[in-house]
């Protein structure tokens, strides 16, 4: 299965894509948080949770046709999340009075297109990404970092997968150990930093961190060759080195600019920041 983000407006909309089955599969509660036009994730949740028991106990065989699968939860952690595909969620959406459903229902229309669309050309869906950072704003610079991160991102998993790295759970903790090496905070402190709740981390990076962040992944999938480290153990060693590699280069810049490069700086929209408490960095401690 294929796990990625979709975006409606300015909300992230979790999904996996079932190749065998050939379809998407959305989180239910991303979706309510679009219907009820909800920033708080646990309020949507709670709204999901009794929607769906009226559901059943109106005798509804909506319910039934959802399922659970794991996705990565606010905290960076995989946690079961209810899901359904395009045609179940068609049917809950009449369940939500919403000037979002008709919006909505489009939008899911035209992912399942354009995933078709994908398989045939894979280019397309790199061209569509391009297209979202431009809308929100985002330099040629800041785009072309972050594609070039994201293949570096893509080459290190491809090393993972093929050295005995198969849960979504290692790969989560893999990369939060080479994040925190380089940053000194772990991926949720980054983004409770940057104000972000189920947003995209890296689609909220400075260019700096952009530039780190492949850094640290680069020199970790190079490590990891160069001793063909297999299995959980032998790679944290690898990324541990790797994220430490990039830490170096991130002091030795700060040092010579003043500047930090782990900020709290985003491209939120300013009605979605200006009532955020401030959250200050906590070092992690040495061992």
């Amino acid at each position: 299965m294929k796990k990625s983000l979709a975006a409606f407006e300015n909300y992230n909309i979790r999904r996996v894509y079932d190749e065998n089955k050939e379809a998407w599969y959305f989180s239910i509660i991303d979706i309510i948080q679009v219907l009820t036009q909800q920033d708080d994730y646990q309020t949507a949740r709670k709204y999901w949770n009794k929607l769906k028991e009226r559901l059943k106990n109106e005798g509804s065989q909506t319910v039934t046709s959802c399922h659970q699968l794991k996705m990565e939860a606010e905290d960076g952690k995989m946690r079961m999340t209810d899901v359904a595909d395009p045609e179940t969620l068609l049917r809950l959406i009449q369940s939500v009075p919403s000037p979002k459903a008709e919006p909505i229902k489009l939008w899911l229309a035209k992912v399942g297109y354009e995933r078709m669309q994908d398989i045939a050309d894979p280019a397309r869906s790199l061209d569509r990404a391009r297209e979202f950072w431009q809308k929100h704003g985002r330099s040629e610079k800041w785009i072309q970092q972050r594609m070039m991160g994201q293949e570096t991102r893509n080459k290190l998993t491809d090393y993972w997968k093929t050295h005995e790295i198969n849960k979504e759970e290692e790969y989560a903790i893999l990369t939060n150990i080479i994040h925190e090496e380089w940053t000194d905070v772990s991926i949720k402190q980054h983004k409770e930093l940057k104000g972000l709740k189920t947003q995209n981390l890296r689609d909220h990076m400075s260019e700096a961190e952009l530039i780190f962040t492949a850094l640290a992944e680069l020199s970790t999938r190079q490590i990891a060759e160069t001793t063909n480290a297999t299995g959980m153990k032998e790679n944290k060693v690898a990324s541990k080195l790797g994220g430490g590699i990039a830490k170096k280069a991130r002091k030795e810049l700060e040092k010579k600019t003043g500047k930090k490069v782990v900020t709290g700086g985003n491209y939120l929209p300013p009605s979605s920041t200006k009532l955020l408490p401030k959250k200050k960095i906590k070092k992690k401690k040495k061992l």
